[in-house]
C-alpha cells in the first residue's frame, strides 16, 4: 500500500516538473554538442541536479563532461544513466536529449523513496555514445562498480521493453602505397585507394555469406591528395555488429581477410587497429517486468520484446553485462522515421517527444520505488 502511494507521489512530482524537464531537454536539443564536447549540456544537468539536493562529481573516469550525480545512502544502490551528445552535423537525431532530462526527472521524483525506504539514487552522466562508446572507457575507469541496478531509456519508434541491440566493434584501416604521376609514370605508383577500394568491394561480396542480422558499414576517410597522383595513403573507419559476442569475433576475421586480400593484390601494406567494443544488450526480466507494468499503468502498451528487428547497438550494452539493467525503447515518432536523420531530429523536440520523456520518467521512477521498497526482487 505504501509502494502504490510513493508512485503516486513520484508520478505527481514528474508532473509538477514537467515544464522544467521539457525547457532542460529542449535547451540541450538547440545546443547540440558532439561527443566529447557536452560541457552545456552537462554544466544544465549538473547544475539542476545539485539546485535539487545531489551532491556533483564531474569530470569523473578522465572524461570532462561525464558526471556522478548521488543523494541518499545504503543500498540498493540504483543508477540511472544519462546521455547528451549530439550527431555530427545533424544534432539530436537520436533522442539524446530527452534522455537526459528524463535521467534528471527520475533522480529528482525519486528521492522521497528513498527517503522513505533508504537506498541511494545515482544520476551518471556518460558522454559520447555516439562514435566512441565512452561508457566502456567509464566501465573500465569503474564508474558502475558499486551500483546494483542500472536503468535508462531509449527514444525510437516501437514500444518495446527489452529490444534486441547487436554486438558492435570499431574497426580503423589504413593503407600505404608509393605516390607517382598518375599519367608519366603510374606504373612506379602503388595506389593505396586501389587496395581501399578493392575491401569494399571484397566486403560487398561477403555480405552473401554472411548472418541477416549481422551489419557491415564503413566510409573512406582519406582518399588521396591530387586527381593527377598516384594515392599514397588511403583511410577509413568501419563498424561491424553482430547479434552476439561469438559471432562478432567470426565477423572480425573475415572483413580483416579481406583488407589482406585487397593489400596482396595492391602491393600496398596494410595497417588496421581494433576500436571501442560493446557488447550485446541485455535486460534483466524481473526489471522488464516491472518497467512494463508500470508503463502499462500509463496507458502505454509495451511489447515486451521484438527480436526480429534491432535498434542498433549501444555502449549500455557493457553495463548491461555488470548488473540487472533495463534499456526499453520509447516510442516517439511513427514507424518509418529512422534514428539519425532530421525527421528524428524533429520528434526529439515535438509534443510526442516530450510525452515521450514524461511517461518514462514516471514508469522509471514507479520502478525504482518498486525496487526500494522490495530490494529482494534485485538479482544478486
Amino acid at each position: 500500500m505504501e509502494a502504490g502511494i510513493l508512485k503516486t507521489a513520484v508520478t505527481g512530482e514528474i508532473d509538477v516538473r514537467a515544464e522544467q524537464l521539457r525547457e532542460l531537454s529542449l535547451r540541450i536539443h538547440s545546443t547540440p554538442e558532439v561527443p566529447f564536447e557536452e560541457f552545456k549540456a552537462a554544466g544544465w544537468l549538473t547544475a539542476y541536479l545539485r539546485e535539487n539536493g545531489f551532491s556533483i562529481e564531474t569530470g569523473i573516469c578522465e572524461l570532462p563532461t561525464a558526471f556522478r550525480a548521488s543523494y541518499g545512502r545504503g543500498k540498493p544502490i540504483i543508477g540511472i544513466v544519462a546521455e547528451y551528445d549530439a550527431l555530427p552535423d545533424l544534432g539530436h537525431g537520436c533522442g539524446h536529449n530527452l534522455m537526459a532530462g528524463c535521467a534528471a526527472g527520475v533522480g529528482i521524483a525519486c528521492k522521497a523513496a528513498v527517503d522513505r525506504f533508504g537506498g541511494s539514487l545515482i544520476v551518471i552522466g556518460t558522454p559520447a555514445e555516439e562514435i566512441y562508446g565512452a561508457k566502456n572507457t567509464m566501465a573500465e575507469r569503474g564508474a558502475f562498480s558499486d551500483l546494483d541496478v542500472a536503468m535508462m531509456v531509449h527514444f525510437e519508434t516501437r514500444d518495446i521493453v527489452a529490444p534486441l541491440a547487436l554486438a558492435i566493434q570499431n574497426l580503423d584501416v589504413e593503407f600505404f602505397g608509393k605516390p607517382a604521376h598518375a599519367a608519366a609514370h603510374a606504373d612506379a605508383g602503388v595506389n593505396a585507394l586501389e587496395a581501399m577500394l578493392q575491401s569494399f568491394a571484397s566486403i560487398n561480396s561477403l555480405r552473401q555469406h554472411i548472418k541477416d542480422s549481422a551489419r557491415i558499414h564503413g566510409i573512406i576517410t582519406k582518399g588521396g591528395d591530387a586527381v593527377n597522383i598516384v594515392p599514397a595513403y588511403s583511410a577509413a573507419t568501419f563498424m561491424l555488429r553482430a547479434e552476439d559476442d561469438d559471432y562478432l569475433d567470426i565477423l572480425k576475421q573475415k572483413v580483416i581477410n579481406c583488407f589482406v586480400g585487397a593489400a596482396t593484390a595492391s602491393g600496398a601494406r596494410l595497417e588496421y587497429k581494433w576500436g571501442m567494443r560493446s557488447p550485446s544488450l541485455r535486460t534483466d526480466p524481473i526489471l522488464a517486468r516491472l518497467f512494463k507494468r508500470n508503463m502499462q499503468s500509463l496507458g502505454r502498451k509495451m511489447r515486451l520484446s521484438d527480436s526480429g528487428e534491432a535498434f542498433g547497438s549501444t555502449d549500455f550494452g557493457v553495463v548491461s553485462h555488470m548488473m540487472p539493467s533495463i534499456h526499453p525503447l520509447v516510442a516517439i515518432a511513427p514507424v518509418g522515421v529512422a534514428l539519425h536523420t532530421p525527421e528524428f531530429v524533429a520528434a526529439s523536440a515535438s509534443e510526442a517527444g516530450l510525452r515521450g520523456l514524461l511517461d518514462s520518467a514516471k514508469a522509471l521512477s514507479m520502478t525504482v520505488v518498486d525496487l526500494v521498497a522490495n530490494p529482494e526482487q534485485i538479482a544478486t
